[in-house]
């Protein structure tokens, strides 16, 4: 997929990314590589693949589950501005 420095621009600008000017050239050729290996991979057959959450088929080793730190909070409270019944008190986001 050919892209141009418009193109190139409205996606610097849509993921907050200042790029210069001078840096297009690079960034069109890096996201049209991209673009293409995208294509690329929707192009072949995966009707008869069986869907995966992990490519490995492997079990996870799971740890004991036990305490391993001490209790601390008394000590991380102490620089937060508010606290109370050792919850932190933040200002109110939603009405």
């Amino acid at each position: 997929m050919a892209l141009d420095s418009s193109d190139v621009a409205k996606i610097a600008h849509l993921a907050r990314l200042d790029v210069k000017h001078d840096a297009l050239d690079h960034f069109i050729a890096e996201l049209s590589n991209i673009l293409d290996l995208v294509e690329q991979m929707r192009s072949i057959d995966t009707s008869g693949v069986e869907p995966m959450a992990h490519p490995l088929h492997m079990a996870q080793r799971l740890r004991p589950d036990r305490v391993t730190e001490t209790n601390q909070r008394e000590r991380f409270q102490q620089r937060a501005p508010q606290t109370e019944d050792g919850l932190y008190l933040v200002p109110r986001v939603v009405e």
